[in-house]
């Protein structure tokens, strides 16, 4: 087992919804399995507003992992597979994933 600090892996999404229905199954079906691999919901919706240049164009939602490893098994896993299916078609999105400071 390493020492070395680690950093939090945060995926951002910023998701325009078309399908206010299928997106809210989608939330439902999604936010068992994020936690179900060692995340959690930083921000979900809410107000956005601008401090500097312009403000969100869409629905902001932050999510938090132990790692970058857990964070893409997560992606990837099948559970979430099914639920991502209802997003794309509900949704258009841009999603990264930034590494936090290793703590």
């Amino acid at each position: 087992m390493s020492d070395a600090p680690t950093a939090k892996a945060y995926e951002v999404h910023e998701i325009v919804v078309a399908d206010p229905d299928a997106y809210a199954e989608y939330a439902r079906l999604a936010a068992p399995t994020v936690l179900a691999h060692g995340g959690r919901y930083v921000v979900r919706g809410g107000a956005g507003s601008a401090i500097a240049g312009e403000p969100p164009a869409a629905r902001v939602v932050i999510l938090e992992f132990p790692d970058r490893e857990t964070a893409t098994r997560w992606r990837a896993s099948p559970e979430y597979q099914t639920a991502l299916r209802i997003r794309e078609a509900a949704s258009t999105s841009r999603v990264y994933l930034v590494d936090g400071v290793p703590t």
